[in-house]
């Protein structure tokens, strides 16, 4: 059996700039130019986060590269795309982000074993100045165990 390419595209910025609270996993909408730079692994969710139009959920300022071989049929590179989860999740999501200080934020992108490419999404709550520090001085210790341990 052949081996495929696993793409995972991390949002690197997500847990040193948030708490994240709740995590989903959702499919998106995506045209066929798009799906094909994915595969390639020209995408980035620094910027990206998602929001509420109506009663579906878009993410926006994800960035997708241009396919390098489309020609006319390209997509724009920062299109809102729609998320795909079901009505129990999205209500839940939508009435917690009501709530002050609440955002959805993607925090990996991926393609399933089936083709289909899936984002992760996670609800959470913006940090504070002395948090951030705290993550740093965490991951400091945390990387200074690992050392000792080698």
């Amino acid at each position: 059996m052949e081996e495929k390419n696993i793409i995972e595209i991390k949002n690197k910025k997500a847990e040193y700039q948030y708490f994240l609270i709740d995590s989903y996993s959702a499919g998106l909408v995506l045209t066929g130019t798009e799906i094909k730079s994915i595969r390639e692994g020209r995408a980035n969710l620094a910027d990206a986060y998602c929001v509420f139009i109506g009663n579906e959920l878009f993410v926006r300022q994800m960035h997708i590269s241009e396919y390098r071989f489309g020609s006319w049929l390209n997509h724009p590179a920062k299109r809102d795309r729609k998320l795909l989860l079901n009505r129990k999740e999205l209500r839940k999501l939508q009435n917690k982000i009501k709530e002050r200080g609440y955002t959805i934020i993607p925090t990996l992108l991926y393609v399933n074993p089936k083709g289909y490419a899936k984002i992760d999404i996670a609800l959470a709550r913006g940090k504070k100045f002395f948090d951030k520090r705290e993550s740093i001085k965490a991951k400091d210790t945390r990387r200074d165990m690992e050392r000792q341990l080698r």
